[in-house]
């Protein structure tokens, strides 16, 4: 009995804990992810190499800012090996793309080296990213699918929300070329 009742109260603190952070990451957070006309926040993160990345150091060029769940996971890997698939027409239109999850550098290294990425992963374990953005968590700090194109001038773009991981490269691709 006393097992029961701990699994139900785990169970309804597990509720209470996703449903509350469904909206947003913290109460500090953008309530909505950033629209088209805002200036990209100046960040650093260390990618799946160990290396800095920083976003005022990527201006100049079209830049796609992919927020994705949990690296390994069937709908991350399709979008990440998407943008793999197209990754010469990406470098022929000159457009940068780093993707961002809560997942550890190592996690996201075994992920890129499986895969064959040639673009950088962002290590976002405090969250810091998402939350200058205004991305939504999931339950268990998983972001919402979310994308950012930003212009040359550091200014984003387009917001894509609740992306489709099939198609989403090709969208990107085609309004990137829209800013040429």
């Amino acid at each position: 009995m006393q097992r029961r009742l701990a699994f139900i109260l785990a169970a309804a603190a597990w509720v209470a804990c996703a449903s509350s952070s469904a909206g947003s990451n913290t109460p500090d957070t953008p309530s909505a992810p950033l629209a088209a006309g805002t200036r990209a926040p100046e960040l650093e993160g260390v990618d799946q190499n160990g290396s800095a990345v920083r976003l005022k150091d990527l201006r100049g060029k079209p830049l796609l800012i992919f927020f994705y769940p949990k690296a390994g996971t069937p709908g991350c890997t399709k979008e990440a090996c998407a943008f793999r698939d197209v990754w010469q027409r990406y470098q022929d239109a000159s457009v940068r793309v780093v993707g961002v999850s809560h997942d550890s550098v190592a996690d996201q290294a075994a992920f890129s080296r499986e895969h064959k990425f040639q673009f950088p992963l962002v290590s976002d374990k405090d969250g810091r990213w998402g939350k200058a953005f205004g991305v939504p968590l999931r339950a268990w700090m998983f972001y919402s699918r979310i994308s950012f194109l930003v212009g040359r001038d550091g200014k984003i773009v387009k917001t894509y929300l609740d992306v489709d991981p099939g198609v989403h490269a090709g969208q990107v691709l085609a309004d990137a070329k829209g800013l040429q």
